[in-house]
């Protein structure tokens, strides 16, 4: 199914980009790709779309080349039925390998990553670990839920719940919504609250958001849980590399034990608490994250003679 790319002209000015699409297996995955230098590799979550990223796009293009894919179901990228598209984690892994050949971003990679971004971005680092030098940690997980912790309830009721989830998640569209009010700690402005919401707005375009959670692996057996147990067993092959972990305090979901994980796994990254910010953090504090994002990559430049970690 092709995405509605009818976005509000009004957004234009907060989302001032060209929108770019790789065609494959008949549908069209839409992603930004602003700037020239060396590549940095933005991955969002559920739901968001390379929207979330608008600010750290415009701060890094003029030194960098900044990718942001929207993923399949997301964004500007084509929204297919269940039976055009698989809506796993596999599935993503491999659209990123695709894109990123595609462009030729295979090597001296930035990755930045949020939400489910998390896991989608590690997991395609553990597959191709020389091509990452640089890591933008975010409110996201990439290991089994930390010391066995429980879905909050919003989350299980979603993913256990089919017959209750669907018309909540597709029909009121409670899942973006509900995000777009409680995923921000200082709350959104009308016109980014619209544009967080743009993509999702009827029955087809939102199935991306009820299967996301629905993928969410829990236990042996989940589709996807041996792509995250692999991810929980080998993500120290990464803790070399040059890591910020910046951190939203308000978040629900990906909370302060999630962050401890973290640090406990990369003990040499350079850590920022946002005490005043939710999950939502480029939304909440922009003003602050960006600089030191900026300052993270002149701080770790990446020589020509650079040879890729292994």
């Amino acid at each position: 199914m092709q995405a509605d790319r009818r976005i509000d002209p009004s957004l234009a000015r907060l989302y001032p980009f060209r929108s770019r699409y790789l065609r494959f297996d008949g549908l069209e995955h839409h992603y930004l790709d602003e700037g020239r230098g060396d590549p940095i590799l933005l991955l969002h979550g559920n739901p968001t779309w390379s929207f979330y990223y608008r600010e750290l796009v415009k701060a890094l293009r003029d030194k960098y080349r900044v990718v942001a894919p929207d993923h399949i179901g997301c964004g500007l990228s084509d929204k297919p039925p269940l039976e055009s598209y698989g809506y796993r984690l596999q599935n993503r892994i491999d659209d990123l390998e695709r894109l990123l050949d595609h462009l030729s971003m295979t090597e001296r990679l930035t990755l930045v990553v949020h939400d489910w971004g998390g896991m989608i971005g590690m997991a395609y680092a553990l597959r191709f670990p020389h091509r990452i030098q640089r890591l933008v940690i975010t409110n996201t997980a990439a290991f089994l839920p930390p010391g066995g912790k429980q879905l909050p309830l919003c989350l299980k009721l979603i993913r256990n719940f089919k017959l209750l989830a669907a018309p909540l998640v597709q029909g009121l569209n409670a899942f973006a919504v509900g995000a777009a009010y409680l995923a921000s700690r200082r709350g959104l402005s009308a016109p980014v609250r619209r544009g967080l919401l743009a993509p999702y707005n009827n029955w087809a375009n939102r199935i991306a958001t009820l299967k996301f959670v629905e993928d969410i692996p829990l236990k042996p057996g989940d589709p996807s849980y041996e792509l995250v147990r692999h991810a929980d067993a080998h993500l120290h092959r990464l803790s070399a590399i040059p890591t910020l972990i910046c951190w939203g305090m308000h978040d629900f979901v990906f909370d302060q034990d999630y962050l401890q994980e973290w640090q406990r796994r990369f003990d040499n990254a350079e850590v920022h608490r946002f005490e005043d910010a939710g999950h939502y953090l480029l939304e909440d504090a922009a003003d602050r994250l960006v600089p030191l994002i900026v300052r993270f990559l002149e701080r770790h430049p990446l020589t020509k003679s650079q040879v890729p970690k292994i």
